[in-house]
């Protein structure tokens, strides 16, 4: 299994997490985050942000699914063809076990 978090623009989160249900990609976390990237934060006039407010999106599949997530991901979150810093990262980590509480029972 491999649990991806994609940090992404606030205002494509619905996009993206509509996107992952329409392919059958049901479950999936999101949380309000903050952060910076690679711009460092953002200077408007003399008012410079430090870290913006950003959605992650945390999802686990089976291995077989993750290039398949991640490019829903990407393509639902994408702001435009011009190379926008700030439209997000996805971060892949492996998942040894995952357990559910109602059931008790161990997998996905």
């Amino acid at each position: 299994m491999k649990m991806l978090r994609a940090i992404i623009r606030p205002e494509k989160a619905d996009h993206v997490a509509e996107a992952l249900l329409e392919k059958g990609f049901p479950a999936m976390t999101r949380m309000d985050v903050y952060g910076r990237g690679k711009q460092m934060g953002l200077q408007v006039g003399s008012a410079f942000y430090d870290e913006l407010p950003k959605q992650m999106i945390m999802i686990v599949v089976q291995d077989e699914d993750e290039e398949t997530v991640a490019n829903i991901i990407m393509e639902s979150a994408f702001t435009g063809d011009d190379g926008n810093y700030g439209d997000g990262r996805i971060f892949v980590s492996p998942v040894s076990k995952a357990y559910t509480v109602s059931t008790q029972s161990s997998g996905l």
